[in-house]
């Protein structure tokens, strides 16, 4: 006999990119069993869709669910108690949802709120200051929430990736089956995630499904639909995150966006967020942390977030308080992206001396660069 699970997870199959008509054709019948029952229901204007609803879907959500388990996975209808609350209340919910994770959906979705943290692929080393800045701030707030977001190259495996080192929570939502990873490149990140008590990767997409194009804007709708706000951290014109902010808007929560230069391409999303009043404008870290009602962090080493002191105090503990070193780092600080050329040139020292004091730096952790010798610190001091 059907139960009520395998009729939902037949159903979420079905209709996957329309989970409105789905919802109501439960509603109308009296649950998801009575829709396989009797004469097959209509569903107006998707017929193609009524011709689905049969026998057929329901033996394949048996063996999808027998598979679910198999796999130590774990799968939620918007029925059950578990189910995310504030995904729930959407217009368009998911019917089900897959899970992998070590720790219930209870606790995943229910003890703290849920943040957005998105933004582009193609990150820049402003964007991925950014990123880790706000993430740590929140991270050192007296309520510590989840970080949500979409599990892709830049700015969403900095965010996962920074909530893990930060110590919170973290929620990969994925455009593809629960038991695959894209980009494969994130596996690393995946496990992480899954073995950390309180993180979870959540899909939609039955098992086996692969990251078609189409499937990106079910990934965002849903991590707009899980979260009380949405951070866009840099965006082109056009792109997931600027999707996932109209998601947001239209599920009425709030976004707030980083703002860039007007000749970044990468930031001209972000702008064009704040001018059209579709996001709030991130002034600081400190003060996004108390917009999102999290409390107010605590500044520390380096003038990153933990435990006191400045960041010329904390160089001058490492290097010692006339150290050659210091100057660099803070030039650095002030210009953030500089050339070591160009370095060279603000300090007035021959290229050599601060070429080498660049490479001690990186070796040390305190600073990074890119492939054009572009300087930026690294988290721990920005």
């Amino acid at each position: 006999m059907t139960d009520e699970r395998t009729a939902v997870c037949a159903l979420n199959r079905i209709f996957g990119y329309h989970p409105v008509l789905g919802r109501e054709l439960i509603e109308a019948c009296g649950g998801a069993v009575p829709v396989f029952e009797g004469p097959r229901p209509e569903v107006p204007g998707h017929p193609e869709l009524a011709e689905e609803i049969g026998p057929e879907a329901l033996e394949w959500a048996q063996k999808e669910l027998e598979r679910v388990q198999a796999g130590g996975f774990r799968f939620l209808t918007y029925q059950d108690e578990a189910y995310p609350e504030p995904l729930r209340e959407c217009s368009d919910p998911p019917l089900g949802l897959y899970l992998n994770g070590s720790t219930s959906a209870a606790e995943i979705f229910g003890l703290r709120p849920l943040i957005g943290v998105v933004g582009t692929r193609d990150i820049s080393s402003y964007g991925q200051e950014w990123c880790r800045k706000l993430v740590e701030a929140m991270a050192a707030a007296p309520v510590q929430p989840v970080i949500v977001s979409g599990m892709a190259f830049g700015t969403d495996g900095i965010a996962h990736q920074t909530a893990l080192e930060a110590g919170i929570p973290t929620v990969g939502v994925m455009p593809t089956g629960i038991d695959k990873v894209y980009p494969l490149r994130h596996e690393g990140l995946a496990m992480s995630i899954v073995r950390t008590p309180g993180c979870g990767l959540v899909t939609d997409y039955p098992m086996g499904s692969a990251p078609l194009a189409l499937n990106f804007l079910r990934r965002n709708r849903i991590i707009a639909g899980l979260v009380s706000a949405v951070i866009v951290v840099e965006s082109k014109t056009k792109g997931g995150a600027l999707m996932t902010a109209k998601y947001a808007n239209g599920y009425s929560r709030d976004v707030y966006a980083v703002p860039g230069r007007l000749d970044d391409v990468r930031s001209a999303g972000c702008n064009s967020l704040i001018g059209n009043g579709m996001a709030q404008i991130v002034t600081s870290a400190e003060e996004l942390v108390g917009q999102l009602g999290l409390g107010k962090p605590v500044r520390g080493r380096g003038g990153s977030w933990g435990s006191g002191g400045t960041l010329r105090e904390a160089l001058a503990l490492r290097f010692g308080a006339e150290s050659p070193m210091i100057p660099v780092v803070l030039a650095i600080k002030e210009n953030r992206g500089i050339t070591v050329e160009q370095l060279s040139a603000l300090l007035g020292r021959p290229f050599p001396e601060v070429l080498g004091a660049v490479m001690q730096l990186e070796a040390q952790d305190v600073v990074s660069t890119d492939l054009l010798r572009r300087c930026s610190l690294t988290p721990a001091w920005s």
